[in-house]
C-alpha cells in the first residue's frame, strides 16, 4: 500500500522532559512460562530436596544459586558476571522466589562450596527429569548416543589438562562423555572427566550405568546405542551384547589392519542407496570370543581430498569416495542400519546448542565440583526448553530410520529472543497483580498457548 510524504516524515521534535518512577519494569515477561514450567515440574521442591542437607545456615544457598543459574542460561547469559544486567528485575525476583538476588561474588564463593555430594545429588534431578518425560512418552524404541565434547579454559581449574583439543591446542580442559536421547534430543547424563583422557576412559561402567537405569524406567522399549570409532572396544561391545542392547560403532580403520585389505579387495557392492554402497562380513578381531556382523561402507563425495594422501597406511583410498566400517548386532537389513548410524550427527547439534546457548564451553571457577554443578545446570536449562515444547506442542514426525528427534525444536537462543525477552510493567490495578505487554499478535499466541497448555498438564 502506497503512503503519502506527510504520512511518512515528520519535523523535528523537541526532547521530552524526563521523570523517574519507581515503575516495576521488566525485560523478560516470557519468564513467566518457565516458572509456569517449574511449577508443573516441582522444580523448586526437587533441587530443595536434592541440597536439604548441603545449604547450611547460607542465607541463599547452592539451591539458590543453582536455580538462578537456569534462569540465567534462560535468559541467554552465559558468563556469571553478566548476572548484574537483571539485578533488579522484578519477574526475575519473583521467579526465584527472592527480594534482592545474590552478587556474582555470592555465587562464585556458593560454587567453590560444592563437593562431590552436591553433584552426585544434582546429577540424579537431571536424570529423573528425564526420565519421567520418556515415561510419559511411552516410546517403544529409544535411541540412545555417546560422545565426548571438549571444554576448554584459559585458567587453571582443578580437574583441566592439556589434552585433544582441536580449536585451542595446548589449552586445558575438561573432556565431559555425555549421554543424550535422540527422540528427545534431551541430555540425561555426564560423566566428568579431565582433557587428557580418551573417549573410552571410564565409559564402560558409565554405558551400563545409563542404559540400565532407563531399562529400568521404561520396560516396555528397544534399546539401541550408537556410538564412533573411539568407544570400538571389545569389552564394552561384549558388554552390549550380554545385556541385550542393540548398537551400532564405528570401526576405526587405524586400530585393525585386515579392515583396509578387505575393502580393497572387494570388486562388486550392494547398492543402499544412489550413493552409499556395501557389504558385510560376519568377523571378529583376533583377541576377541564372538563374531559379529561388520558393515563396510562407501558413500559418494564430490569435495576434493585435501591434505597428503598416504596410500600405504591404514585408511583405503579411491578418489571420489569415502570408507567407514560400523560393527553391529542388529538383524535389520543394511540400509537400515547404515541409516540409523548416520542419524549420530544430530548429538553434535545439541552439543553445538549446548555451547553456543546452554554455556556448557564456560568454566566459571577454579574447584572441580563447582564447574561440575556450573554444568549440569546448563544441561538442566537445555533439557527445560526441551521440556516445554514437548509438553506444549505434538510430535513433528514419527519415528523414521534415523531416529531424528520427534520434534522440531526452537534452539534456547530462540525461545529467549521470541520468548523470553519481552518488555512488560508490572502493576495492581485494583490490588490484583498484572503483567502488561505489548500488543504483538504472535507473542500474545505463543504465550497464551504455552500458558494454556502448561495449566492443564498441572
Amino acid at each position: 500500500m502506497k503512503r503519502s510524504r506527510s504520512e511518512i516524515r515528520r519535523k523535528a521534535v523537541t526532547l521530552p522532559d524526563l521523570r523517574f518512577e519507581g515503575q516495576e519494569l521488566t525485560s523478560y515477561s516470557g519468564l513467566i512460562v518457565f516458572q509456569r514450567l517449574f511449577a508443573v515440574l516441582d522444580l523448586r521442591g526437587r533441587l530443595r530436596r536434592c541440597f536439604r542437607n548441603l545449604d547450611g545456615a547460607s542465607v541463599y544457598g547452592l539451591r539458590t544459586v543453582v536455580e538462578q543459574l537456569v534462569v540465567h542460561f534462560l535468559l541467554g547469559y552465559r558468563e556469571l558476571r553478566q548476572c548484574r544486567h537483571y539485578q533488579h528485575d522484578p519477574i526475575v525476583k519473583r521467579v526465584l522466589g527472592l527480594d534482592v538476588l545474590p552478587d556474582v561474588s555470592t555465587i562464585s564463593r556458593t560454587l567453590a562450596k560444592a563437593d562431590e555430594s552436591a553433584v552426585a545429588k544434582f546429577l540424579c534431578v537431571l536424570r529423573r527429569l528425564v526420565l519421567d518425560r520418556l515415561r510419559v512418552l511411552a516410546l517403544p524404541t529409544l535411541t540412545v548416543d555417546f560422545d565426548g565434547s571438549v571444554q576448554s579454559t584459559g585458567r587453571s581449574a582443578e580437574g583441566t589438562a592439556v589434552g585433544f583439543n582441536p580449536k585451542k591446542k595446548g589449552a586445558r580442559s575438561y573432556y565431559p562423555l555425555l549421554c543424550t536421547i535422540a527422540q528427545t534430543g534431551q541430555v540425561f547424563s555426564v560423566l566428568h572427566r579431565p582433557g587428557n583422557v580418551h573417549d573410552s576412559n571410564g565409559a564402560k561402567a558409565f554405558i551400563l550405568d545409563c542404559l540400565r537405569a532407563i531399562r529400568t524406567a521404561c520396560p516396555w522399549a528397544r534399546i539401541e546405542v550408537r556410538m564412533d570409532g573411539a568407544f570400538f572396544d571389545g569389552k564394552i561391545i561384549e558388554a552390549l551384547h550380554a545385556e541385550g542392547i542393540e548398537f551400532t560403532v564405528s570401526v576405526p580403520f587405524a586400530r585393525l589392519a585386515e579392515l583396509k585389505a578387505m575393502v580393497e579387495a572387494r570388486k562388486r557392492w550392494r547398492q543402499a542407496s544412489d550413493e552409499i554402497g556395501y557389504f558385510e562380513r560376519t568377523w571378529k578381531p583376533k583377541r576377541w570370543t564372538r563374531r559379529y556382523r561388520f558393515l563396510f561402507v562407501r558413500t559418494r563425495v564430490k569435495r576434493q581430498h585435501k591434505g597428503p594422501v598416504q596410500l600405504n597406511l591404514f585408511v583405503p583410498y579411491e578418489h571420489g569416495f569415502e570408507f567407514k566400517v560400523i560393527v553391529t548386532n542388529m538383524k535389520s537389513r543394511a540400509g537400515k542400519v547404515i541409516a540409523l548410524h548416520e542419524g549420530r550427527g544430530a548429538q553434535e547439534a545439541v552439543f553445538g546448542e549446548l555451547k553456543s546457548d546452554a554455556a556448557m564451553d564456560y568454566v566459571p571457577t577454579t574447584t572441580l565440583c563447582g564447574n561440575q554443578v556450573y554444568l549440569l545446570a546448563s544441561l538442566l536449562a537445555h533439557n527445560l526448553t526441551r521440556e516445554l515444547q514437548m509438553t506444549s506442542n505434538q510430535p513433528a514426525r514419527a519415528l523414521n530410520d534415523k531416529r531424528s528427534p520427534l520434534w522440531s525444536f526452537a534452539k534456547l537462543s530462540t525461545l529467549c529472543r521470541d520468548l523470553v525477552q519481552r518488555a512488560g510493567r508490572l502493576t495492581r490495578p485494583q490490588g490484583r497483580l498484572t503483567l502488561t505487554m505489548n500488543a504483538d499478535h504472535s507473542a500474545k499466541k505463543e504465550l497464551l498457548h504455552y500458558l494454556q497448555v502448561l495449566d492443564a498438564a498441572a
